[in-house]
């Protein structure tokens, strides 16, 4: 009997021992599989580092291309683009001006009356139509056609406070945001066609005069006075509220910025020099590239499976398109390596672009309530039914990426990467909601939802010191990064784009950035102003300030 007895107490203290061993091992496991994972983070963190010296030699890069683009076409990876607006809006301009703004599979037509001497904006209307799909295929004849005849319906439903004086005609600002070789202010041959769009007859052609004579047919007494991109248009939008405006910036889907240049300052102009003795550059810096750059090899993943390896690399670590991709990628190495969703690596986590096309319904309602509370961007609200036509709510394919550029001002390229950043709740809620609506990973931890949020913070944090790097290189090849005698010259930067106006922390620590790299002295010289919808009232400006009727102001 004593021998059974102690046999069990054997046998019982060796499976408590192995019970024991067992938890001991996993716990040892999830320790070991968790120290894997802020090993990633830790090694990730440090090949994001932007540490002000490094930030300093990309500005210098930045510089530098900027000189060789206004050298030669061709003499830089920043193509630095003669915009030929060399007026810019000075906030004098009066009348009723036009905007025409074609970005994509939705236009929109608008109609701008401006107040004259400190008068400002009047009034403000629009309308928005999609393009037929055939007509994204066909023939150039059809599509400019078809424009012409929403921008007639448009005319016709003109005020009588807003008809024209008899023998004027009405003028239109025409943003085209689609490659051209432009050859003046109000006209520019097509290079290609992106976003879908393929219409071999309109190539090399002026669209300009494509569009003037689909208007003539239609007997819309109407002309072109400006051709214009959205980034031109944001400075224009700027500068007429503001005169010290001499930068614009757009952080949205992509990035882009323009500024105000020395017209002797580029070379490749060969014209008279104009009047105002200055030219408005559209730089197209999301092409810029440099060895400075701090690229990991998420980066370089994202660039070998992206429609255009090798091109856009500033825009790909810095705009909204791709910041949570990057995300997703570090994210997809977790959960392989280290096992932080659990012993299955999720199947959603796999999906490229996931954090990016992923859009709730209520988000969207949201969105929706907010712009309407805002009486000065309702005319935004007509990109959002393309957004949803597009998407479907469902996830698109990479090819068809470029084709929702025309969204970007109304909702934050990244918005779940925001969203996640932004949650100050004790148990990170939000991040647990994204996570589970998103990616379909439930009862994540605490833990867990705190490193998601530490990554963001490095990913958004790099793009938008990068950003500030990119900006302080303008500004040096302006010549105003250091004081005057006089005292610091201001600098005022004009901003747009989904990306900066609702990602808090990303635009905060952009503009922090630039001020601590400017230094104290230069520091109260820097002013961000927020402009919205420079490619529709900016593209209105442009065509007051590039008037034929300047006179009768």
């Amino acid at each position: 009997m004593k021998k059974a007895t102690v046999g069990a107490v054997v046998v019982g203290t060796a499976a408590a021992v192995a019970v024991a061993a067992l938890i001991m091992r996993h716990r040892m496991g999830k320790s070991s599989k968790w120290a894997r994972a802020r090993g990633i983070l830790k090694e990730f963190e440090e090949k994001c580092a932007t540490p002000d010296g490094k930030l300093k030699q990309v500005a210098d890069a930045m510089t530098v291309e900027m000189h060789a683009g206004l050298a030669s076409e061709g003499g830089s990876k920043l193509k630095m683009l003669i915009s030929y607006v060399d007026n810019l809006p000075t906030g004098d301009e009066g009348g009723v001006f036009y905007a025409l703004d074609l970005g994509g599979t939705n236009f929109r037509v608008l109609r701008v009356q401006l107040g004259g001497k400190d008068g400002g904006i009047i009034h403000q209307e629009f309308a928005e139509a999609s393009i037929p799909p055939n007509l994204m295929v066909g023939t150039s004849e059809a599509l400019f056609d078809y424009i012409a005849a929403e921008l007639a319906k448009f005319v016709a439903e003109e005020g009588e406070e807003f008809h024209p004086p008899p023998g004027r005609q009405r003028e239109l600002g025409f943003t085209f945001s689609f490659p051209i070789m432009q050859t003046s202010i109000n006209s520019g041959t097509l290079i290609r066609w992106t976003k879908g769009f393929s219409i071999d007859d309109t190539v090399g052609k002026d669209v300009v005069a494509e569009l003037t004579k689909a208007m003539q047919k239609r007997e819309i007494d109407m002309r072109v006075s400006a051709l214009v991109n959205d980034t031109v248009g944001t400075l224009a939008g700027g500068r007429f509220t503001n005169k010290d405006v001499s930068i614009a910036v757009i952080l949205g889907t992509g990035t882009n910025a323009a500024y105000v240049e020395r017209a002797q300052a580029i070379p490749k102009w060969h014209g008279p020099l104009p009047k105002s003795g200055e030219m408005v550059i559209n730089m197209e810096w999301g092409n810029f590239r440099s060895s400075h750059l701090p690229l990991t090899e998420y980066d370089h993943a994202m660039d070998t499976d992206s429609l255009n390896p090798g091109e856009q690399i500033f825009e790909k670590i810095c705009s909204g398109m791709y910041l949570g991709e990057i995300l997703r990628r570090v994210l997809l190495r977790m959960a392989e390596e280290a096992g932080i969703f659990g012993e299955e690596v999720p199947p959603k986590l796999k999906n490229s672009f996931i954090l990016r096309y992923f859009l709730l319904t209520i988000e969207l309602l949201v969105l929706v309530q907010n712009t309407l509370s805002n009486a000065q961007t309702t005319a935004r609200l007509c990109y959002l039914p393309a957004f949803c036509c597009c998407s479907g709510y469902q996830l698109i394919k990479l090819e068809y990426a470029d084709a929702l550029i025309t969204v970007e001002k109304n909702i934050c390229r990244t918005p779940e990467m925001s969203a996640m950043h932004h949650d100050t709740s004790s148990d990170l809620r939000v991040v647990g909601d994204k996570l589970k609506d998103i990616l379909e990973i439930s009862n994540t931890s605490l833990k867990t939802r705190r490193l998601v949020v530490e990554l963001c913070n490095i990913v958004a944090t790099r793009g938008a010191r990068l950003a500030a790097a990119g900006i302080l290189g303008i500004i040096k090849k302006m010549g105003k990064d250091t004081p005057r005698e006089c005292g610091p010259e201001k600098i005022v930067v004009a901003m747009d784009g989904g990306l900066y106006e609702h990602y808090t922390e990303y635009s905060k620590c952009l503009e922090n950035t630039l001020v601590e790299l400017l230094g104290k002295e230069m520091a109260t010289s820097i002013v961000f102003k927020h402009a919205n919808d420079g490619s529709g009232i900016g593209a209105a400006l442009l065509a007051a300030s590039n008037s034929v009727y300047v006179e009768d102001w």
